[in-house]
């Protein structure tokens, strides 16, 4: 039995979610390993077009199961307002068809409200958050002061447990930031509300997923964000509050022991980021504004626009490393059809130095980039679906990334829909 990974290897937004949708047919059961709501994939398929936040990218397919997994935080409210949208669509979701672990923690709208006193208190030096507590939810982990989601099914512990928490989050509340408390009435209510709809759900996932592999089942798992947000090989402090890597796929999803056979790495053909910290080949003006429209750059989560440059081979190189990817999807290679020219950045200029690995957070401020500079197709792509259909100057960029990269490419998106795609390059 073979499992696979689908992972960024950039700052995220590389398009996984598009290619978990088009994957998951292959697989039995897809699962969500970290992070929260605080970032979107986005999907465009006979449903319609969907920024999943929390749920799976393969709930679209309705003979796979769907399971978010202990390393992700949930909040309620969010969850249910997603399964609301999806629903009203047409899109099945019943506890045959999806599982929560009931170790994953959940997010209270007093994380929430840290998270956005903290970005303001910060103000000029603030981390880009998207705000939805992600942060201060995985900071309450590591203390061991969050809620599980299998709290639910016991009501009177919860009721203790989250006295007490609340006890200690209200003294953040009111003595840091002078903000208002909560009352344990209030937020009992709160996850009567949305929590009571998410019992059923509850599952040990460790024991589905066990299951699932002694009966030969594949298993796909999806990651949030990329490489370069991790808490630990990414450019910290500007990362995420978990790890996005395939390797702790494992732990993430409720199944330590569980093999990643597969790691498909997911990188645009060129480079954006949202939020803050150093991004080395950020374009800004006039260029900056036709790659931000032609891409349709603005963030699934915050509809932010993202901030865009031509390919970071560097920092791609890097996060494919880290990744162990064992390919690459190149996803939007449509939406440089419009370049006469196309520069990739080969390199960093350091304090007066080249090199080509990826350095130290500390040093990325200093960083510039060198640029090489290939030429472009000016034609359209979208209704490519063989490689070798693609204009020579198309093919040569593609086989100019693989090289540089150092791991094949084996997917090439040309359109946001599941089938514009290019496979085995």
């Amino acid at each position: 039995m073979a499992n696979c990974a689908i992972v960024g290897v950039n700052w995220g937004d590389e398009g996984k979610g598009r290619m978990v949708d088009l994957v998951a047919e292959h697989y039995d059961v897809v699962a969500r390993y970290q992070g929260g709501n605080n970032a979107g994939h986005t999907v465009i398929n006979e449903y319609g077009k969907f920024a999943l936040h929390l749920l799976p990218s393969g709930i679209f397919r309705p003979d796979v199961l769907s399971v978010l997994g202990n390393g992700v935080v949930i909040d309620p409210e969010a969850l249910c307002a997603e399964m609301d949208a999806l629903t009203s669509a047409g899109v099945s979701i019943t506890p045959e068809n999806l599982c929560i672990s009931d170790r994953a923690v959940l997010v209270f709208p007093y994380h929430r409200d840290l998270d956005a006193l903290e970005e303001a208190r910060l103000k000029d030096a603030c981390y880009g958050s998207t705000k939805r507590g992600i942060a201060p939810v995985y900071s309450d982990k590591y203390q061991k002061k969050t809620i599980m989601a299998g709290e639910l099914l016991y009501p009177a512990y919860l009721k203790e447990h989250l006295r007490g928490i609340l006890e200690w989050k209200n003294l953040t509340l009111t003595k840091v930031y002078g903000a208002k408390p909560y009352a344990l009435d209030e937020l009992l209510d709160w996850l009567e509300t949305y929590g009571g709809r998410l019992r059923p759900f509850i599952r040990d996932t460790g024991a589905v997923l066990r299951a699932a592999t002694a009966a030969d089942k594949r298993i796909l798992f999806e990651a949030q964000l990329g490489a370069l947000r991790d808490i630990d090989y990414g450019i910290f402090p500007y990362t995420s509050s978990s790890s996005p890597l395939a390797s702790y796929a494992p732990v993430g999803c409720g199944m330590p022991e569980a093999k990643v056979d597969t790691v498909i790495g997911v990188a645009k053909a060129y480079s954006t980021c949202v939020g803050e910290g150093p991004f080395v080949t950020e374009w800004f003006g006039e260029d900056a504004e036709k790659l931000r429209e032609a891409g349709g750059e603005y963030g699934a989560a915050t509809g932010r626009p993202r901030r865009v440059g031509p390919l970071d081979l560097v920092a791609t190189r890097y996060g494919a490393k880290v990744q162990g990817a064992s390919c690459i999807a190149l996803t939007k290679l449509d939406i440089l059809s419009y370049m006469e020219s196309i520069p990739v950045c080969t390199r960093y200029e350091i304090d007066g130095r080249e090199t080509t690995e990826f350095p130290f957070p500390a040093l990325l401020s200093h960083a510039k980039p060198v640029y090489e500079t290939l030429p472009g197709w000016q034609c359209d792509v979208s209704g490519v679906r063989r490689f070798a259909d693609l204009p020579q100057n198309a093919q040569r960029y593609v086989k100019y990334i693989e090289n540089a990269v150092g791991c094949p490419i084996r997917y090439i998106s040309v359109g946001a829909e599941r089938q514009a795609i290019i496979e085995e390059v």
